[in-house]
């Protein structure tokens, strides 16, 4: 643990904070929309938000590259805690779906430039197990946010979600305040669209299009998962409808433990193929649960998958990723994560019907996308032979 520097930690805390804000919220979401005479349309929440973060990533990728990593940081923790506040006020659909359009900018941002800052910090030999390190992190402030929403809520009252969801944004950001700027030539922020100008290159990097399809893949099976469980947790009549993330955030830490450096030895790929085999086992078990044992088994084995998963593709798009796109290659990941979560929203959306006898074919779909990413990585390991 010598080989990571004090920044790496303060960034690792700070993510955890900014995850767990926006997670507080995702809880009580589908109970908005309902509130909003909107509740076949709760797939929306997710969608907005994503489009949103979608449009920001290659522009926080070009910024992380010019202006630094942390400027990129302070925009997308601003932006969130912001957003926190101006829940409660909202009683029109269409203000709402624009807030979430609002809030997906600054997970646009802040993910983005942490990621491309922590890259800069690693060690080469040393990157999987990092990343692994960094995921336990992120996976922690996931299903910490969302584990916290019901006692938060039964304690100290509604509103209160949101002023702890706007502080721990602003933590975040003083975090990152402490930090050195890992980009050794930054430029300074100038009033001018200029630089927020971009080319063809600065969209996507086509050298980390492998890690970015399985990002894709595996991110739709996401977004089937946020939508539904709340829903599935109140068929099933728990309480605390975050139980099936808080499950997912300690199974998650626990697999990093043992597997965070699996990656280095074994090779990205294989490591992959294991996740996605254990992600299709979490699908088809949170589709067929019909009972909370069964249901909190697939959160396990969900966490399993998202652990293994998350440090070998950010240590893959680290090693294909040229050093100084860095930034752009992390945005194009996370531009493939927002895709796939926004299909796997919108194709919930059309297959579930706001009632529990399709949640079923609604997973059972979501498991052919874990099947397309086995297929391609079996497919990449056979056309090339290479170590990564």
């Amino acid at each position: 643990m010598s080989e990571y520097k004090k920044d790496f930690w303060m960034l690792a805390i700070s993510m955890l904070l900014f995850m767990s804000s926006f997670n507080l919220l995702i809880p009580e979401l589908n109970s908005m929309m309902e509130l909003l005479k909107a509740g076949d349309k709760k797939g929306l929440v997710f969608i907005f938000f994503s489009i949103a973060a979608a449009i920001a990533r290659p522009i926080s990728g070009k910024l992380a590259d010019s202006i630094g990593r942390k400027k990129v940081m302070y925009i997308g923790a601003i932006v969130g805690a912001l957003s926190c506040l101006a829940y409660p006020f909202l009683s029109i659909l269409y203000l709402f779906l624009f807030l979430r359009f609002i809030h997906g900018f600054s997970a646009g941002f802040y993910p983005t430039g942490a990621t491309a800052m922590v890259t800069d910090l690693l060690p080469s030999n040393k990157r999987g197990l990092g990343m692994g390190i960094w995921g336990i992190f992120v996976s922690v402030g996931f299903g910490l946010g969302q584990i916290l929403t019901y006692p938060i809520i039964h304690l100290l009252g509604y509103h209160a979600l949101f002023i702890i969801a706007f502080l721990m944004a602003i933590i975040a950001c003083l975090m990152v305040a402490s930090t050195v700027e890992t980009l050794p030539e930054h430029q300074k922020i100038k009033f001018s669209l200029k630089i927020l100008r971009l080319k063809s290159n600065d969209l996507l990097e086509p050298s980390v299009r492998p890690a970015a399809v399985v990002m894709f893949f595996a991110a739709t099976c996401s977004g089937f998962v946020y939508v539904l469980t709340p829903d599935i947790a109140t068929y099933l009549e728990l309480e605390n409808k975050g139980l099936y993330f808080g499950f997912y955030a300690i199974s998650s830490l626990v697999i990093r433990l043992f597997t965070a450096s699996l990656s280095d030895k074994i090779g990205r790929r294989k490591t992959l193929i294991i996740a996605m085999v254990l992600l299709l086992i979490a699908m088809l078990l949170t589709g067929f649960a019909n009972n909370v044992t069964l249901f909190l088994c697939a959160a396990t084995m969900y966490g399993f998958a998202s652990g293994i998963s998350s440090p070998a593709l950010m240590a893959w798009m680290a090693d294909l990723s040229l050093p100084h796109r860095r930034g752009v290659g992390s945005g194009t990941l996370f531009i493939a994560l927002e895709g796939g979560f926004m299909l796997g929203a919108g194709l919930s959306i059309l297959v579930y019907n706001n009632t529990a006898t399709t949640v079923m074919i609604t997973f059972i779909l979501a498991s052919l996308f874990t099947i397309l990413a086995i297929l391609y990585l079996i497919w990449h390991l056979i056309k090339y032979k290479t170590r990564i």
